[in-house]
């Protein structure tokens, strides 16, 4: 039987928002730079929308309810960086407009955190 944390990345997949079911659709299969993408990850005490354990890298996709949760957002990216995470934020309708420059600019990050890792 699946334990509460598996069963409730199921739910948050379930129910994700169209910004975030456009987005892993251009995650998804290693199709963003070879790089493998898993959604509703549990870090700590949070589930990441978004996570890329090679490259350690969260992608946080914030809805207009964001600008009233400011310190819950920067606990919650706090934490997810204590676990060796950088967090990239995008604006659900940056997702929904501009998803080309999104997943743009997360390749840049991906990309940087590769050479971190493999040194020059």
């Amino acid at each position: 039987m699946a334990g509460r944390r598996t069963t409730r990345a199921r739910k948050l997949r379930a129910d994700s928002t169209y910004a975030e079911a456009k987005l892993w659709a251009r995650l998804k299969g290693r199709s963003l730079g070879g790089f493998k993408f898993r959604r509703q990850v549990p870090i700590g005490r949070f589930f990441a929308d978004f996570a890329c354990h090679e490259a350690k890298l969260v992608v946080e996709i914030d809805g207009d309810h964001h600008a009233e949760q400011q310190d819950y957002d920067e606990d919650r990216t706090a934490v997810l960086q204590t676990f060796g995470y950088e967090v990239v934020r995008f604006a659900s309708n940056d997702v929904l407009f501009g998803s080309r420059s999104v997943t743009e600019r997360t390749l840049e990050r991906l990309l940087a955190a590769r050479t971190d890792v493999e040194g020059p």
